[in-house]
């Protein structure tokens, strides 16, 4: 049990890596790819907001959506209820890029789990949701405590 988190933390690297690969092809980096999939699943998040989900500093993140939206590929939009803040939103030229890398994520993740059995598959999905959840409700007890 104790190599488990590690063999969980190896396969989504060589995941990543492998889906780095293709998707450089296209011009966009890790930390970009996992923006715009990000805002595509979750439109109008406040950069702290994104910054805090992919686990960047808000520095680091807001070089991130500045070459995005150079490129044409996000937009800032101003927060109505804070002025300071800014929500994010890809844009209708970043859609057929985001479809592109749908595709290669479909071919990589079919590759990656071949030949496993998807009933395999199932249990496995809910067993990392169940993990994910014991670990968050453990970390929010851990929190409480130590307040």
């Amino acid at each position: 049990m104790k190599t488990l988190p590690f063999e969980i933390a190896e396969t989504a690297h060589a995941l990543r890596k492998a889906f780095d690969r293709r998707a450089c092809g296209h011009g966009v980096t890790r930390a970009q790819w996992k923006v715009l999939f990000r805002l595509e699943r979750q439109p109008g998040l406040r950069q702290i907001e994104l910054a805090d989900m992919l686990d960047v500093e808000p520095i680091t993140l807001s070089r991130i959506v500045d070459r995005l939206e150079e490129a044409g590929l996000v937009e800032r939009l101003a927060d109505p209820s804070d002025r300071r803040a800014w929500r994010l939103h890809i844009t209708a030229q970043a859609r057929p890029l985001v479809e592109k890398l749908h595709a290669i994520a479909d071919e990589m993740i079919a590759e990656a789990f071949a030949g496993i059995d998807p009933r395999d598959i199932e249990i496995t999905r809910k067993v990392l949701g169940r993990a994910r959840e014991n670990a968050s409700h453990a970390a929010l007890l851990n929190r409480a405590s130590n307040q």
